[in-house]
């Protein structure tokens, strides 16, 4: 029962991240359709079926839905023709343009703003919890010391007592978490690129004092124990803080490499589509359950910007019925003018819709066989 209560936690946690940026996101197309002077019939949280009218204004209604998978705006003429003047359809090419992509922006956005506060307000770094020291490393010259070993674990591995000298920094240098996720070992990928040379440690010891630390490591040929000769205990992490312009940019660049790196994923994706490197809903709900339980909430919290970086990454691909889609489907009608009707439109929007879901279907498959241990 347990297992079942934490894992509906898990599914309800998801979809609450989920329709908070999806919502966002067609605040984003609401927004500027209502600047533009489009009319808007319909602003939904969730799908339908219809649940509840949360306000009916002059002419739009604000509604709850029961399908809690994200949300909708019903724009005039936005799949026809229309007569009215107001519509989505008889506005000028770069006004639909627009409206169309403003969805993708407020992704964007939000994405910066939380890698921002993030970046300012609490940035997680590595550090090192030294373990054990090596006789006649580097480490022993300086007199690093240890933690006391308590124990070992079913393999056989030391376990210890969370004490020992704590690394704080290497050659003034501290190693945010959240700039290369992928390696939370930075602090030992640095000593092992600088092996043979002078760094200057910044060490916490035992009774909490600081002091700068100045050892020559190992040079390659002899770092095959490691280039200053310790065992590692843990990496734990500690929090720093950052001025707001400094914050601002290290956000955008975060930003940026979040959806470069979703853009990668997605080329491993198209040539590994026999076993598909991404995840699908099954996979997400293991993953937000892993970070809820097992990190600290600022973890969470970056999670929720690289799922928003990724949503406007993958709605700007020029795919039917995504944003991207119906920004080319604009351009084309533009170009080919009647030769595209509103019933090819559709049937080209229904065609990738069904594609989406033959898609989510198939990377579930994955999901599931990862989780079974498959």
């Amino acid at each position: 029962m347990g297992m079942i209560f934490d894992a509906g936690i898990n599914v309800v946690l998801l979809l609450a991240i989920l329709v908070v940026l999806v919502v966002l996101h067609e605040a984003g197309h609401f927004v500027m359709a209502r600047l533009a002077g489009v009319r808007v019939h319909e602003f939904g949280v969730g799908f339908p079926p219809r649940a509840a009218i949360l306000h009916r204004g002059p002419e739009t209604v604000y509604t709850l839905n029961w399908l809690p998978i994200g949300g909708f705006v019903r724009l005039e003429g936005e799949e026809g023709d229309s007569e009215d003047p107001r519509a989505f359809v008889n506005q000028r090419l770069r006004t639909r343009l627009v409206i169309l992509l403003a969805g993708v922006a407020m992704n964007v956005l939000l994405a910066w703003l939380i890698f921002a506060l993030i970046a300012g307000l609490a940035d997680p770094v590595a550090q090192v919890r030294v373990a054990s020291v090596q006789p006649g490393s580097p480490a022993a010259s300086i007199g690093l010391v240890g933690g006391v070993q308590t124990g070992t674990t079913a393999n056989g591995d030391p376990l210890y007592d969370g004490s020992g000298d704590l690394i704080i920094a290497i050659d003034g240098h501290r190693f945010p978490v959240f700039a290369d996720p992928t390696q939370p070992d930075a602090p030992l990928r640095y000593l092992r690129a600088h092996a043979g040379e002078t760094v200057i440690l910044t060490v916490q010891r035992q009774d909490g004092t600081v002091e700068d630390m100045t050892v020559t490591l190992r040079p390659p040929a002899e770092a095959t124990n490691g280039a200053l000769g310790i065992g590692v205990q843990s990496l734990p992490t500690a929090d720093i803080q950052r001025g707001p312009l400094d914050a601002v940019v290290i956000g955008f660049q975060r930003t940026v490499d979040a959806s470069t790196l979703i853009l990668r994923g997605l080329q491993d994706l198209i040539r590994n589509l026999g076993d598909p490197p991404v995840q699908g809903p099954v996979g997400m709900v293991d993953t937000v359950g892993a970070y809820r339980t097992q990190l600290p909430p600022v973890f969470l919290l970056w999670l929720i910007g690289v799922l928003s970086a990724n949503l406007a990454v993958v709605n700007a691909l020029p795919l039917p019925p995504l944003d991207g889609g119906r920004a080319l489907m604009a351009i084309l009608k533009r170009l080919f003018q009647e030769r595209i009707t509103p019933l090819v439109e559709q049937r080209v929007y229904l065609a990738g819709w069904v594609g989406l879901m033959a898609f989510l279907v198939w990377i579930t498959m994955f999901d599931i066989r990862r989780l079974g241990g498959g």
